[in-house]
């Protein structure tokens, strides 16, 4: 079955191969015999009930430097697409959000993954808390009083935005430090939503574990071990990936989550999870698919197209 696929993603030129899923994901569609077409957000626009994205053909080669080549720019009304890839990374604004109204238009006549709507409805550190007995205590607030209140109860905290993405912006305030009042000024002052406290696992120096589902089944996961310097566990600010498996308490948390993911149309998720507790579930563009096959374990690439194969066969 040959797929014409059209990719929403940030700039291709910019993205690091390494450890890009979106890229592996491309790779694999290539590897197929899929069609791709790719575009950038800003490049997508509603014309009366036609849905158009400007942009070209692309073809990927795994090699840095020289990783891709696009050709023939045009528009292309997406509805007589087969599938679209919603890739680009947060923040989760409403230039985002905007995109998955728009999508929703076509979807599922041409299948978009993640479904636009339930993207739009499943934040990360928001989705998350309807499962708050399988997280770390946490509050979500703006409110200095309510931080000092927590972190008396719970000692060292973690301060993060609700919308943010790969590590930016997150805080921890131990028991002592005296910056916490100022911090949350920095935080009033830049954000207009609430934000995330979460009491701190100190299991994170042993790693913060990315779990891959897809269509609501387990398929593979690396440990994210930070640097002795950083409280932060992901990749691109220093973190170090492991091999790792699945512990009975993680593999509980995905039979938990694993129907409703599925349930939603949300093909390629990514849970994170340190020590016992489900700390975010990442809808929008989750990564790690490239660490677990490098560690030997499945080809998720593979795996997600397979789903999607199917679902376009049905």
């Amino acid at each position: 079955m040959r797929l014409r696929v059209a990719c929403q993603m940030d700039p291709i030129d910019r993205i690091d191969i390494r450890g890009d899923s979106t890229f592996a994901i491309l790779l694999e569609a290539q590897r197929r015999g899929h069609e791709l077409f790719y575009y950038t957000p800003e490049n997508l626009s509603l014309h009366g009930d036609k849905l158009l994205a400007r942009g070209q053909t692309l073809q990927v080669e795994d090699r840095i430097g020289s990783h891709y080549e696009l050709s023939d720019p045009r528009v292309e009304n997406l509805s007589d697409w087969d599938v679209v890839l919603l890739r680009q990374d947060p923040p989760f604004d409403m230039a985002y959000i905007t995109t998955t109204h728009l999508l929703e238009r076509i979807h599922p006549h041409t299948l978009v993954v993640n479904n636009p709507a339930e993207v739009r409805n499943a934040p990360e550190k928001i989705f998350v808390l309807d499962f708050l007995d399988l997280m770390p205590p946490t509050i979500v607030t703006r409110s200095l009083e309510d931080v000092q209140a927590f972190r008396r109860e719970m000692g060292d905290v973690i301060l993060k935005p609700l919308y943010g993405n790969g590590g930016a912006a997150i805080f921890r305030l131990s028991r002592d430090d005296t910056n916490a009042a100022s911090l949350v000024e920095l935080f009033q002052t830049v954000f207009r939503e609430p934000f995330m406290v979460q009491q701190y696992r100190p299991e994170v120096r042993e790693g913060d574990k990315r779990i891959i589902l897809v269509d609501g089944e387990f398929v593979g996961a690396i440990n994210r071990v930070p640097a002795a310097n950083e409280t932060r566990s992901n990749l691109h600010v220093g973190g170090t990936a492991k091999p790792t498996v699945l512990t009975d308490r993680e593999a509980e948390i995905c039979a938990r989550l694993g129907p409703e993911l599925k349930r939603r149309g949300l093909l390629f998720t990514g849970i994170d999870v340190i020590g016992p507790y489900l700390t975010e579930i990442n809808v929008t563009s989750p990564t790690g698919i490239r660490q677990v096959k490098e560690f030997g374990g499945a080809d998720i690439a593979a795996l997600i197209w397979n789903a999607i194969e199917s679902k376009r066969s049905q």
